[in-house]
């Protein structure tokens, strides 16, 4: 960040003028972004790290740039996590994404689909009576399970999942007792690519609760792709059936695994405010 800042200021010293930049931040059940409609460019990762820094930024778990369709479909979606990493997908990030759309008036619903690193998406949108909420549920396409995995100190089991982005499933006692940071960061360096890792635990019937490491990122509220990687996963364990609410720290997310081809992912997404910055104000 601070070398971010250097060649910024570099920059302005050439001679470089302000750069206004407008978007709106979103969040669902906790998970927050911020959302750029039709980008005159592609997301910097600079910029990225410098909008999601809550200190120094405005503070988000990620940045999407949302434009016009192409190929026969109404939108797409490019991500990058606070990090400026990019990232494949997010179930949460695409809600998001789904309200700034219509809201900007590039999609009416209640049905629009979106282009994403992880293939096309169908999101289905129900604004709401309350002012700037909205629910947003989205085809996140198939869950597939991987291999049971040596589970690490204090996990009951483990499984890697893919939901269009990589995913360790770690069933524990109570996910409210684990050092999600320390667990998570080490299992980083067991995946070069990177990976989400879920702390599960089953809550009652056909309902779980869990904590995310998000790679990217960190600790998170909650974790779209995360909540279907999880269900997908205790389901095979015999844990809940094919519908679960999924209890994240932010909010409950509910998924829907159907026959595995074609999972749902459904919850709340609110407006928290319009964004407007001078790029090198924050840089």
């Amino acid at each position: 960040m601070a070398d971010d800042r250097l060649a910024a200021k570099g920059a302005r010293a050439a001679g470089g003028g302000s750069r206004p930049l407008a978007g709106v931040k979103l969040e669902g059940a906790g998970n927050d972004f911020i959302v750029i409609v039709a980008p005159a460019a592609a997301l910097d990762p600079a910029v990225v790290r410098a909008l999601c820094d809550r200190h120094f930024g405005i503070g988000a778990d990620g940045v999407i740039a949302v434009s016009p369709g192409v190929g026969g479909t109404d939108l797409v979606m490019e991500l990058r996590n606070a990090d400026g990493s990019a990232a494949e997908m997010s179930g949460n990030g695409i809600r998001c994404l789904a309200k700034a759309a219509v809201d900007a008036g590039l999609v009416v619903g209640p049905s629009f689909t979106v282009a994403t690193d992880a293939g096309v998406r169908t999101v289905q949108f129900s604004p709401s009576a309350q002012q700037g909420r909205a629910r947003a549920g989205v085809d996140m396409g198939a869950v597939v399970l991987g291999d049971e995995v040596p589970a690490p100190a204090g996990a009951l089991k483990a499984r890697l999942v893919d939901v269009g982005n990589p995913h360790v499933v770690l069933l524990v006692e109570n996910p409210s007792g684990v050092d999600v940071t320390a667990v998570g960061a080490a299992l980083q360096a067991e995946h070069p690519d990177g990976v989400n890792v879920e702390f599960i635990a089953p809550v009652g019937d056909g309902e779980l609760t869990l904590r995310v490491f998000e790679r990217g990122v960190g600790e998170t509220l909650a974790c779209g792709t995360g909540s279907c990687a999880a269900a997908a996963a205790a389901n095979d364990w015999g844990l809940v059936g094919g519908r679960v609410r999924v209890h994240n720290p932010g909010g409950a997310l509910d998924v829907d695994l159907g026959d595995g081809s074609s999972v749902e992912l459904w919850g709340p997404v609110r407006k928290v405010a319009d964004v407007t910055v001078d790029l090198d104000s924050i840089l």
